[in-house]
């Protein structure tokens, strides 16, 4: 979901919470679409959880925001410097943040993210925009972890045997990568901020269920029956 982005506040009951990916600060309560309080996720975090929840997921997202932004421009260096001094610290500098820091600041920014959404009236699954930025975030972690850490290890193990890369693999997909990274973060906040889209068709049924419950609990209730 770099989120990054990605993404609104949710101390309070009715506020909603932004999932997977980048964080975004409080909005207007007339800017933002409230979901049908029907729609409350099975799992209902309470006000603390969800506060302390928020605080890990947003310091998680800006942090993967800032640590591709760093590898990125390790990467610029790795590929454009002309002294090889520079290119052997950054391909080492890059496997110290891959090795340190991006595990488990994309897999907190993740898992915090999802937590939110599911402990929340938003849900996963029931706005295409919080749907979106979870496919976005979940491919960007598993991309960041299984790919562009090899590449990182492959460029920083030639500059620890004293070679410098070539101009090949390597050296292009450590300016590549972190760059498409950082598009889907930007991206995801986007979607945090405008909300876009709409419900989603299961987001649509189950809010046609919610009313259709509220409807039966009121002529329950209604004087006479």
């Amino acid at each position: 979901m770099p989120t990054p982005p990605g993404p609104p506040a949710a101390d309070t009951p009715e506020a909603p919470t932004v999932p997977a990916g980048t964080p975004a600060g409080r909005a207007d309560r007339a800017d933002r679409p409230e979901p049908p309080a029907g729609l409350a996720g099975r799992l209902r975090l309470p006000k603390h959880a969800r506060r302390v929840w928020l605080t890990v997921h947003v310091a998680c997202s800006v942090g993967w925001l800032g640590l591709t932004a760093g590898v990125l421009a390790l990467g610029i260096a790795g590929r454009f410097s002309d002294n090889p001094d520079t290119v052997r610290a950054a391909y080492l500098a890059q496997e110290i943040f891959a090795d340190w820091l991006l595990i488990p600041i994309s897999l907190l920014s993740l898992l915090s993210g999802v937590l939110l959404s599911l402990g929340t009236t938003w849900g996963l699954l029931r706005y295409r925009w919080v749907a979106t930025k979870f496919w976005l975030t979940l491919a960007a972690t598993l991309a960041s972890i299984f790919a562009l850490r090899a590449f990182i290890h492959d460029a920083a193990g030639q500059v620890a045997a004293g070679t410098v890369p070539p101009d090949g693999r390597a050296p292009h997909v450590l300016v590549i990568a972190p760059s498409v990274a950082l598009a889907i973060y930007l991206t995801a906040t986007v979607l945090s901020v405008v909300k876009p889209w709409g419900m989603t068709n299961r987001g649509k049924r189950l809010a046609a269920e919610a009313r259709a419950a509220r409807v039966n609990r009121a002529a329950g209730a209604a004087p006479g029956r």
